[in-house]
């Protein structure tokens, strides 16, 4: 897929001021950063262009902040950073003005800089093309690496792609390739497993992959609103029956579309919503009025690990119980175990994404066994229902 893009393969770095936009928006905790995954992801990039005598200068932005506020500072992270990459990372306290100028013009061909907060100006959601051009002048080229962040058409990443030459980093290409093979481009059959807790956030997204997928697997309270449109009492379980239509609708699709869609045919039932508390398996024709799914059943962990056996590439977003609480975590653990095995054994090609996806597979044991999990939330999802991302877009040839 990364054919049709421009990537770090296509320009010389040495001696440019490369400004490149990242994903630092790390978790912190009393001004440490608490996971470094999105910075080890950015490393291959920032280290590249540094050896290859580019000065890198780091754009990024940090929480929501309403104009400039210390919390927000990214001054701890690219410290963090400077341990990740074992290189010195300069700050500057601003990303445009003088403040940036001069730290960029103090620059020798490989060392790294990262840039204040570029959501401290209003300006960069806005897209702001006096903001853009402030930016554009602190650099050379202008290199994507944030996937995370390209369904967002700000200044710092989808501007700057349309002031300057502009290219994917290898964060941004590693996920592009991997997205192309999951959907644009697969080798079929296709499942698609989707979870979560409602069917109103991922309308799109269901509406899109029934087109795309040749089965797909819905699990999560989204389930619960399929199995009500049929017609099964799903008792006290989180359901939003007002969606029944568009439940049956997307079922309709799904048929014409020639994709089978896999729901619970038993569920694991609760009265409390706690973990461990008291459960128990029952088939789908006799749901207490009072209970609630918290899990699929044993037979439904059966058709799912099935579906993945059939299948040559899997896409995956979002849990099919609530597995944050044991021992509803069972059907998401079983299914995700068995996916990675797959793919370990080089039957399965299998993608991931979304927050909660990523802490399942983690809790599963087994996110490093996929072929590729996205650490991007919005922008997966968007991308899985089919719609351009802007910062994707501006980098194409």
């Amino acid at each position: 897929m990364t054919n049709s893009f421009r990537t770090l393969d296509d320009v010389d770095v040495k001696g440019k001021r490369v400004l490149v936009r990242v994903d630092l928006n790390v978790p912190m905790d009393g001004g440490k950063v608490t996971d470094a995954t999105r910075l080890e992801r950015i490393a291959p990039t920032i280290t590249e262009i540094s050896d290859k005598g580019g000065k890198v200068i780091l754009l990024a932005h940090f929480g929501r902040p309403k104009g400039r506020d210390d919390k927000n500072s990214l001054k701890p992270v690219a410290a963090a950073l400077a341990d990740v990459i074992k290189k010195p990372v300069a700050f500057a306290y601003d990303c445009v003005g003088d403040v940036a100028a001069k730290a960029v013009g103090a620059m020798k061909d490989g060392d790294v800089l990262c840039l204040e907060n570029t959501r401290f100006h209003s300006a960069e959601e806005k897209n702001d093309p006096a903001f853009v051009a402030e930016l554009a002048k602190l650099g050379d080229i202008w290199v994507n690496d944030a996937f995370s962040a390209a369904h967002r058409a700000h200044a710092s990443t989808e501007g700057l792609g349309h002031k300057l030459p502009a290219y994917a980093g290898r964060t941004m290409q590693a996920e592009l390739d991997a997205l192309g093979k999951a959907l644009d481009a697969p080798t079929k059959p296709v499942i698609a497993i989707v979870g979560g807790a409602k069917v109103s956030s991922k309308i799109d997204l269901l509406e899109n992959l029934v087109t795309k997928v040749d089965a797909l697997v819905i699990g999560g309270g989204m389930a619960n609103t399929f199995l009500h449109a049929q017609g099964v009492k799903v008792g006290k379980s989180l359901c939003e029956k007002d969606l029944a239509a568009t439940a049956l609708r997307i079922i309709d699709k799904a048929e014409a579309s020639g994709c089978a869609i896999i729901l619970p045919v038993d569920a694991i039932v609760a009265f409390h919503f706690a973990a461990n508390t008291p459960s128990h398996a029952y088939g789908l024709d006799a749901i207490p009025d009072e209970g609630m799914i918290l899990d699929v059943g044993p037979q439904s962990i059966e058709r799912i690990n099935s579906a993945i056996d059939d299948a040559a590439t899997l896409v995956w977003n979002g849990p099919v119980g609530a597995f944050e609480m044991t021992p509803f975590d069972r059907g998401t653990v079983a299914g995700a175990k068995h996916a990675a095995a797959r793919t370990k054994a080089k039957k399965l090609i299998s993608v991931a994404g979304g927050g909660d996806t990523v802490a399942a597979l983690n809790h599963a044991g087994v996110a490093d066994d996929f072929s590729y999990i996205s650490t991007a939330g919005g922008a997966f999802l968007e991308w899985m229902e089919g719609k351009p991302l802007p910062g994707v877009e501006v980098l194409k040839k």
